[in-house]
């Protein structure tokens, strides 16, 4: 059974024109000018229970959009969307007890007391049982390692302090669905890591609901079993990780710091049989694409070792809008 539905769902923005220049200035004022801008074009998907979807595409594909309208922030212009029951925009408040959302780096905490505080506050609005209360907020403790952030207040700590903070907090009153919009943005890797583990973690223990949008593909690839992909408004692809990572995100570019390269590495790579192609070449740096698929990056290095000295490597994983665009190109 679905717990998320989205019907037909539709949004449409009216956007005033800006007329230029002190005439256009008066008329912006007495006649203004309208244009329409529709982000969200009749999308339709189900999601359910305990699933972990991802929902990406480029900035500006609609994505924030739809979740501001599953949360019930926006009013969607036609269509509808049903959570467990609840449609979010007409009974907020209902909706708004089974939920739980992180936009990027909005805190939801109180700015000036220590987070231990904003975690009471929360106890209270949101009629969380004390015992649910603790035995949460000891697993989220020591799964973030949350411990010494507790006492300190919310404009004292770090991005990534307050990221752990703010993931903890929209899963302790154990909602049933949770949006995390772009949640790792700006962290650096070992917190990344923390956090994918505590969604994992949450969701194998509480069976909670989870639709994730993030331009890091790691983000969708460690928490995700399904992906809905969206392109100006409209939904393109709708189907399992493996399936869109394995045809489309299969490429990977190496790059080597190099010296001593041979006289014989331009024939080889014009004539070579492998899987891989020349990107750029000069005195100092080689960069090639290989596929993923059929050849690791030590194949690569091995390959280009034998035509010059090799001094640094850096691998670079395809980005979601790579993928995305590879995806509407096949």
């Amino acid at each position: 059974m679905s717990i998320i539905e989205a019907r037909n769902l539709c949004k449409t923005f009216k956007i005033a024109k800006n007329r230029e220049g002190l005439k256009g200035n008066l008329l912006n004022l007495i006649k203004p000018e309208y244009e329409f801008k529709k982000a969200v074009n009749n999308i339709n998907f189900k999601i359910g229970k305990g699933e972990m979807v991802g929902y990406i595409g480029e900035n500006g594909a609609g994505k924030s959009t739809t979740i501001k309208m599953l949360t019930g922030i926006l009013t969607p212009t036609s269509g509808e969307a049903i959570i467990n029951g609840v449609v979010p925009y007409k009974n907020r408040v209902k909706n708004n007890m089974q939920i739980g959302v992180v936009f990027g780096q909005r805190t939801q905490l109180w700015w000036d007391t220590p987070v231990i505080e904003s975690y009471k506050l929360i106890q209270k609005m949101y009629e969380v049982p004390i015992a649910t209360y603790r035995k949460n907020l000891e697993m989220f403790t020591e799964l973030l390692e949350l411990e010494p952030l507790l006492s300190i207040p919310v404009r004292q700590l770090s991005l990534g302090q307050k990221m752990r903070c703010e993931i903890a907090a929209s899963f302790l009153h154990n909602p049933k669905i949770v949006y995390l919009d772009e949640p790792t943005v700006g962290l650096d890797i070992f917190i990344k890591d923390k956090m994918r583990e505590f969604v994992k973690t949450v969701n194998r223990e509480n069976g909670v609901t989870v639709i994730l949008t993030s331009h890091d593909l790691r983000d969708i690839e460690e928490i995700c079993s399904r992906v809905i992909i969206i392109d100006k408004g409209s939904i393109a692809y709708d189907g399992s990780v493996d399936e869109i990572k394995n045809s489309l995100g299969a490429f990977r570019i190496i790059e080597f710091k190099v010296r001593n390269i041979n006289k014989e590495f331009d024939a080889f790579v014009i004539n070579n049989n492998y899987p891989f192609s020349l990107l750029s070449m000069d005195s100092y740096k080689i960069k090639i694409k290989f596929d993923g698929n059929k050849m690791t990056a030590a194949n690569v290095m091995d390959i280009v070792s034998q035509y010059c000295e090799i001094v640094d490597i850096t691998i670079q994983e395809p980005s979601i809008e790579s993928i995305v665009k590879e995806y509407y190109k096949k």
